[in-house]
């Protein structure tokens, strides 16, 4: 929307405030609330943006926006400054709690501002030209197969010969792309040396195969990094209490990177029948009335505290 609108600055008296940008991401352009007020930048400045935030010794926090903050992310670690990305229910619940309930794009944008200022956000690191690369195949692959799906279902749902054989045309197409995907994902990963090594000692344990390794460097590049608490929160797997008074609710799962958790699901199942610690595991759970569900949930929250040790380690799986 524009050209650049410099950020009013006092250089000297700048560095002495607290450097924290907060950027609502569109499309286009972005919002920027700044220690000196705020800016509409556009994306074709945005190179020239970071570098301003880099001579303060700043930092950028801005929400998770389906991919358009990608361009963002690049221009910030290309200058060095540091990123943190938030969820975005997590911001509208900050401001909620704050009584800011007007939404604006300029109104966002002071909101994150803030919430970076006043919580101890963990930064982002920077993604690899190879990352990136990945993680949009790895896009792409889950959108190929969840058109998939919705095509079987159809299938099932029509019983004229001539939709079914259309279907059936669409079924093929689609899988010859998950196919294309699925190589060229094969080949992202063999052309890293780091994407291959992480692979590598990922396929090592139990349940994990090419999809749920490739979930798990697309989807949690900070694997390895994290506290059990922090990995488990990150997936969605850590369960939530809903206790009041005497009552004592159900505890339950959710939030998190729901696409990675469907994922690692799947390989906390064939874990919990095939690995005997976590299938022993998965039965004491069961023994003390545990739903099953709610016991491969738990062997997957386990699988995956395990997978971030071997990550942080740099060591293959050992079983107990």
């Amino acid at each position: 929307m524009g050209r650049l609108q410099p950020i009013p600055c006092d250089w000297n008296r700048g560095i002495m405030m607290e450097s924290v940008f907060g950027v609502d991401v569109a499309k286009g352009w972005i919002d920027v609330v700044g220690p000196d007020g705020h800016a509409r930048i556009d994306t074709s400045d945005l190179t020239r943006f970071a570098r301003q935030v880099a001579r303060r010794n700043g930092r950028v926090a801005f929400e998770a926006s389906g991919g358009y903050e990608t361009p963002l992310r690049v221009a910030l670690a290309a200058a060095g400054v540091p990123a943190i990305r938030i969820d975005p229910r997590r911001a509208r619940a900050f401001a909620t709690s704050l009584g800011r309930l007007a939404k604006t794009d300029r109104v966002d944008a002071g909101v994150i501002r803030e919430m970076a200022m006043r919580l101890d956000l963990p930064e982002c690191p920077p993604e690899t030209e190879d990352l990136r690369q990945l993680k949009a195949l790895q896009l792409r692959r889950r959108q190929l197969v969840e058109d998939a799906k919705r095509e079987k279902i159809r299938l099932g749902q029509t019983s004229d010969a001539a939709m079914r054989r259309s279907v059936r045309r669409v079924l093929r197409m689609l899988q010859r792309e998950i196919d294309g995907i699925e190589i060229a994902i094969a080949q992202c990963i063999a052309s890293s040396e780091e994407l291959r090594s992480r692979a590598a000692l990922l396929r090592t344990a139990p349940g994990v195969g090419p999809v749920s390794a490739t979930a798990l460097l697309a989807e949690m590049p900070e694997l390895g990094t994290l506290t059990p608490r922090q990995v488990a929160a990150l997936a969605g797997l850590a369960p939530m209490a809903r206790d009041s008074g005497l009552r004592t609710g159900t505890r339950r799962i959710g939030g998190g990177r729901k696409p990675l958790r469907d994922v690692l699901y799947m390989a906390g199942l064939s874990a919990a029948r095939n690995d005997p610690d976590l299938r022993a595991f998965s039965d004491r759970l069961t023994a003390t009335g545990k739903a099953p569900k709610q016991a491969i949930i738990a062997v997957t929250r386990k699988l995956l505290v395990i997978l971030n040790a071997m990550i942080r380690e740099n060591r293959p799986y050992q079983p107990s």
